[in-house]
């Protein structure tokens, strides 16, 4: 699957599909094949998500459901620009007539005046030049999946098989430029990428569409006897803050306003007074929701289990799902539920206590709720704030 987004010209670039409500903003993703992947990536968080109920087994959302989806989701918007971002699993597997049904529907029941904004997340596998010139011709954004260098990526993206797909991938960023369309690169931080933050970042830099997303992989490892463990994939606290001060050091020196890494783009706005547009870096969250295959809808990416689950776009409004009581409460835990060693922190206004499902390790004082990346954090924030606040 495609790591989850952050927003362009908002964030990963602000978070993409930012909507307002009579309460506040919501965003939404749409998972139209659920977790449905032509990949088998090792580190992949989707593919273990609860599929018992059969409903989330189907191979792509209904046409009905689509729609209802789309009238909803305009509804709830203040307009005049409404954003739909589609992620999976592997979203293409959805095919080109469904977005082209996509698109009919968002036309169908926009206001006059408005206009819609696409953002396909994808593993860029599947991507031949009918679908790139669909994409080119109806202006989405793509993000595209890919991990660094061609031993690093294809030692965590394998197709079904067990083989890599960095050339796939690669051929698929040039088909999409070749059409006119500089994708996102999303690139996940694995205890095998920080070991080599250079050449992981000259790759990526060198591939030509001025702007990088990097996405620490941090899974917990429940068959651990005791204690807190996490999987071999994940990166160390320690690793992902060496890593960020690499790659900062090599932007600086040669890349600076000429490309775009979100992690410094998006602290270099809080500190200049801007909002946060990534929600992990925000004081609050829960304003980032999911729309599942079969129309069920939850608290966010990370956190599609039943316990999570609001409601379905059948049975309820999604409007009212996100502003649901249950759902402000999830996202206002995240300030709640911050331990004095993180309200006491430095770096309070540019991490927050991060994202809450890396909260799971305890502070110096024994207190629940520390984030597990937080020395990384504090080494990287130390690290650049001269330069970005100069």
């Amino acid at each position: 699957m495609a790591p989850a987004p952050a927003d362009k010209g908002a964030g990963d670039k602000m978070t993409p599909g930012v909507l307002l409500s009579p309460a506040r903003p919501f965003s939404v993703m749409v998972k139209p094949v659920g977790s449905h992947c032509n990949l088998a990536c090792s580190y992949c968080y989707y593919l273990e998500t609860p599929r018992d109920d059969p409903a989330l087994r189907q191979p792509r959302m209904s046409d009905e459901l689509l729609e209802r989806f789309t009238r909803q989701y305009l509804e709830a918007s203040p307009g005049p620009e409404v954003s739909f971002v589609w992620h999976g699993g592997e979203p293409a597997l959805a095919g080109l007539d469904f977005y082209r049904r996509a698109l009919e529907l968002q036309q169908r029941y926009l206001p006059a005046g408005w206009t819609c904004w696409n953002n396909l997340q994808t593993n860029g596998t599947l991507l031949d030049d009918e679908w790139c010139s669909f994409l080119a011709q109806a202006h989405f954004d793509v993000g595209l999946s890919i991990d660094g260098t061609r031993a690093i990526h294809d030692h965590y993206r394998t197709d079904r098989s067990g083989a890599g797909t960095y050339a796939e991938v690669v051929a698929t960023c040039r088909r999409l430029q070749a059409h006119g369309l500089q994708p996102d690169l999303l690139c996940t931080v694995t205890a095998r990428t920080a070991a080599r933050p250079r050449d992981v970042y000259r790759a990526l830099r060198d591939l030509g569409t001025g702007w990088i997303q990097f996405i620490p992989i941090v899974q917990r490892d429940q068959s651990a006897p005791a204690g807190v463990a996490v999987t071999p994939d994940s990166v160390s606290p320690e690793g992902y803050g060496d890593f960020l001060c690499a790659v900062f050091d090599e932007w600086v020196r040669r890349d600076l306003r000429r490309l775009d890494v979100q992690m410094f783009s998006e602290t270099a706005r809080i500190w200049m007074g801007g909002a946060a547009g990534l929600c992990w870096m925000a004081p609050t969250c829960g304003r980032a929701l999911i729309v599942e295959v079969d129309g069920g809808v939850y608290s966010c990416d990370h956190f599609v289990t039943p316990g999570h689950r609001l409601g379905d776009l059948q049975t309820a409004r999604l409007g009212d799902l996100a502003n649901s009581p249950a759902q402000l409460r999830f996202g206002e835990e995240k300030r709640t539920a911050l331990p004095r060693q993180c309200r006491e922190c430095a770096w309070l206004t540019v991490c927050n206590g991060g994202c809450p499902k890396d909260r799971f390790m305890r502070t110096e004082e024994g207190e629940p709720g520390l984030n597990y990346l937080c020395p990384g954090f504090k080494r990287f924030f130390a690290h650049a704030h001269a330069r970005l606040t100069h």
